[in-house]
């Protein structure tokens, strides 16, 4: 249960920069919002109309496109707000309890994607021959329903340690959406073991995650240096690069913000900014410039679209 708190509305900072650059910093991130909807909206299509793509690996993609898309949401358009509006930077109570949740449940649950991905990555090139009997479909749907049940559960703790606390003031979030850290200096009360809990609860599922994708990728690269083609080796790598790339530019800024020791909210709300914003973008980005089945698709999806305008 939320406690009763006296303060009913929170102000978000925002990202710290000089207010003539208001403008400019908002069109930027509007930029990138759009492309990072568009973006996983576009990879969310070519998955669905081409029946190349209804695989194991492509399954997970999905989910992480249509989480990408809402943990930007979460984030991004209460910051442009507060960018241009001037009443932008307030946020209800409850508003900032959902925004807490949100961002949690997806951030968690795209942790353990990531996690069930490597592991697709690890049956797929370690097991090529058993591969489709072993991720079957109804496989494939427990590991995706386990992944958002545990994200909810995780963020659930989360949100119920922060705000069981009470609030009587001050409001000022010194951040640019609700999160644990800055809203829990806020408190009315002493947070010192509470912290710990949630330092704990989130280090448990970073750490426990990050050394599960760590130990499937060496065995994933002890799998392929069996290979004996230097053509399929290649090929096996560059599946896995890009799984790689997104994952340590999720996992990296999160273990700086909420896994070191004290809080320097200047740099925690830049290092935010790559995993709310930028990271969202990255997953089309990388899986769709460096992934040759999803360009075919693309290239297919364009010339359809093009002969159905033609007639």
């Amino acid at each position: 249960m939320l406690n009763v708190s006296l303060v009913t509305t929170f102000f978000l900072t925002g990202l710290p920069h000089a207010p003539a650059l208001d403008t400019m910093l908002f069109g930027i991130f509007l930029v990138i919002y759009i492309l990072t909807v568009l973006g996983n909206l576009l990879i969310l299509l070519v998955i669905r109309v081409d029946s190349h793509l209804h695989t194991p690996m492509y399954y997970f993609l999905t989910n992480l496109s249509f989480i990408d898309m809402w943990f930007s949401t979460v984030t991004v358009p209460k910051m442009l707000m507060a960018l241009v509006t001037p009443g932008g930077r307030a946020i209800s109570f409850y508003s900032c309890v959902a925004q807490l949740y949100s961002f949690h449940f997806l951030g968690s649950t795209e942790c353990f994607l990531y996690t069930v991905m490597s592991y697709d990555r690890y049956l797929a090139i370690s097991y090529p021959l058993r591969y489709s009997s072993m991720m079957s479909g109804r496989v494939c749907a427990l590991l995706a329903a386990g992944t958002w049940l545990s994200g909810s559960l995780h963020s659930a703790v989360q949100t119920t340690l922060t705000f069981r606390l009470p609030y009587c003031g001050p409001s000022q979030v010194q951040h640019y959406f609700c999160d644990a850290p800055p809203i829990l200096k806020l408190a009315c009360a002493d947070t010192s073991a509470i912290e710990m809990v949630i330092f704990v609860n989130i280090g448990v599922v970073a750490s426990g995650c990050f050394l599960l994708i760590v130990l499937s990728y060496v065995s994933i690269v002890c799998s392929i240096l069996r290979i004996r083609t230097s053509e399929g080796r290649h090929r096996a790598f560059q599946t896995c690069a890009s799984h790689c790339i997104v994952v340590l530019c999720f996992f990296v800024p999160c273990v700086f913000i909420y896994l070191r020791p004290g809080s320097r909210d200047l740099m925690d709300g830049v290092v935010a900014v790559f995993y709310t914003v930028l990271t969202p973008l990255l997953n089309p980005v990388v899986y769709t410039l460096r992934n040759k089945e999803v360009k075919k698709a693309l290239l297919k999806l364009k010339d359809q679209v093009v002969h159905s305008q033609s007639e």
